[in-house]
């Protein structure tokens, strides 16, 4: 190739690739959705309900639906108290989540477990969740009124003192509206089926999109 060839080839090149710098650092650059992982017991995990029914991927269609860029994340492991949820806490955040959504207790209070050791272990995730400065969203249970009115009150105070305590945002039931409802539960009147998670989800989805345009 003649020399006056080469030239033009090296001076075109060096256009060629400014052009293309230019149109490399003017294209937005594509970010991945903050993620939120749902931290809880049978509730979140979805027992005795196909994957696409249960809480995480409603939650999941319904954040979608409103637009919110959200990724949830199912740490939901059935039969976990507050110890045991505690426990596998650090390996639970080991994806580094944006926010934690907490749903516990339940199986605590169906055992019958003594309401200071239920604080007490709420109270060390949710210090950890705040060392770690991530929001959480709390939803909270209600106790079964046949475990008498001291144990009732004792335990749905728990939700409101640490949410107070610890700055995080509160939903206050988790089974509003279907606790108890033969028609939105599976046979064991405990979980619920998925009209039931539906209807859930329809309860919550307003506050923690309020919630999840905060992160």
């Amino acid at each position: 190739m003649p020399l006056v060839d080469q030239k033009f080839w090296r001076i075109n090149g060096r256009f060629f690739a400014a052009a293309a710098a230019v149109v490399f650092l003017t294209v937005p650059a594509l970010s991945s959705p903050k993620t939120v992982l749902v931290f809880g017991d049978s509730l979140v995990a979805g027992l005795g309900l196909s994957e696409s029914d249960g809480f995480v991927a409603q939650m999941q269609a319904a954040l979608s639906a409103a637009k919110i860029d959200i990724a949830l994340v199912n740490g939901g492991v059935s039969g976990d108290t507050s110890a045991t949820a505690l426990d596998r806490l650090d390996w639970a955040l080991g994806d580094k989540p944006d926010g934690v959504l907490l749903e516990l207790g339940a199986n605590d209070m169906l055992q019958g477990l003594p309401v200071d050791g239920i604080r007490n272990n709420l109270d060390a995730i949710l210090k950890r969740l705040a060392d770690q400065k991530l929001p959480v969203f709390i939803a909270g249970m209600k106790a079964n009124r046949a475990l008498g009115d001291d144990y009732v009150k004792a335990f749905d105070a728990l939700y409101p003192q640490l949410a107070a305590k610890y700055g995080a945002a509160l939903y206050p039931f988790y089974l509003e509206g279907v606790a108890a409802q033969s028609k939105l539960n599976q046979a064991d009147l405990i979980h619920p089926n998925p009209e039931g998670v539906k209807a859930i989800v329809g309860n919550m989805s307003p506050s923690l999109i309020a919630w999840a345009k905060l992160l």
